[in-house]
């Protein structure tokens, strides 16, 4: 079965700095699409992010590219499998140079914590109880 995929595409500053924040937290660099210009960082076998220069970037879009520090225009939300990995990662971002963003939400079924990663793209990690899930 086709299993489709999404590619974030996300202007970044300095691309060895993010390269090591993205890795710092666990995930890996698949070398065959990244360069001088970018680095293909995979989150899971459906989730890439992109990390592009912003003058990379800017060969994409004819649009100005948002400051993230100071405008928001997504917020990413990644799922994780219980409440203690949405703290590990959201503690390791944390430790590695990211920004706390938004209150911790726990809601008994669900919780989540948010971080800004060094360009200020705003991540949130959320885990909802299966058994709320299913009905």
């Amino acid at each position: 079965m086709y299993q489709q995929m999404i590619f974030l595409n996300l202007p970044v500053n300095d691309l060895d700095a993010s390269k090591k924040f993205f890795t710092g937290l666990g995930y890996s660099i698949n070398e065959q699409f990244s360069d001088e210009n970018a680095a293909s960082v995979v989150i899971s076998d459906t989730i890439v992010a992109m990390l592009l220069k912003k003058s990379f970037y800017s060969t994409f879009t004819k649009k100005e590219i948002a400051d993230a520090t100071k405008t928001s225009q997504v917020l990413i939300a990644l799922s994780a499998e219980t409440r203690e990995k949405v703290d590990e990662l959201v503690d390791k971002a944390l430790a590695l140079g990211g920004s706390p963003t938004g209150e911790t939400q726990d809601q008994g079924f669900m919780y989540g914590r948010a971080f800004d990663d060094l360009d200020g793209h705003t991540w949130e990690v959320i885990w909802m109880d299966p058994a709320a899930v299913a009905g």
